[in-house]
């Protein structure tokens, strides 16, 4: 999948990870979109000295996920692979606040398997401007 920054909000640009595109758009949005997951609050820092109990709370994630129109991304070289998350988010999922929740926690989940890996450094770490 890959991956493109939105734009800047009070100075702050945001990565995230293009899901599913929808060049033609949908019923509720008539423009080409995407729909879209990244991280909200990114991990601490974390050092060996920490207890293991420490580290698993400094390594947690919060994600978000959203519908944002192709005029606000901004792609870029990179790519991040997240299995299974084409069938979790769809249209669908932002119509009911439970099931967006759910997508939300199996986000989470991903992305938080994906930083304690190891894998993707690059996507953890704030844009610094």
């Amino acid at each position: 999948m890959p991956s493109a920054l939105l734009p800047p909000t009070a100075e702050l640009c945001i990565q995230v990870v293009i899901i599913q595109p929808l060049d033609s758009g949908s019923k509720s949005h008539s423009f080409p979109h995407a729909l879209v997951a990244g991280i909200e609050r990114y991990p601490s820092g974390v050092t060996r000295r920490m207890s293991k109990a420490r580290q698993a709370k400094r390594s947690k994630v919060k994600p978000f996920i959203k519908i944002v129109n192709y005029n606000h991304i901004m792609p870029t070289r990179y790519t991040l692979e997240l299995e299974g998350l084409k069938n979790v988010i769809t249209n669908d999922t932002f119509k009911e606040p439970s099931q967006r929740e759910e997508a939300k926690k199996t986000v989470k989940k991903s992305l938080e398997e994906r930083y304690t890996t190891g894998k993707n450094r690059w996507f953890f770490t704030p844009l610094r401007f």
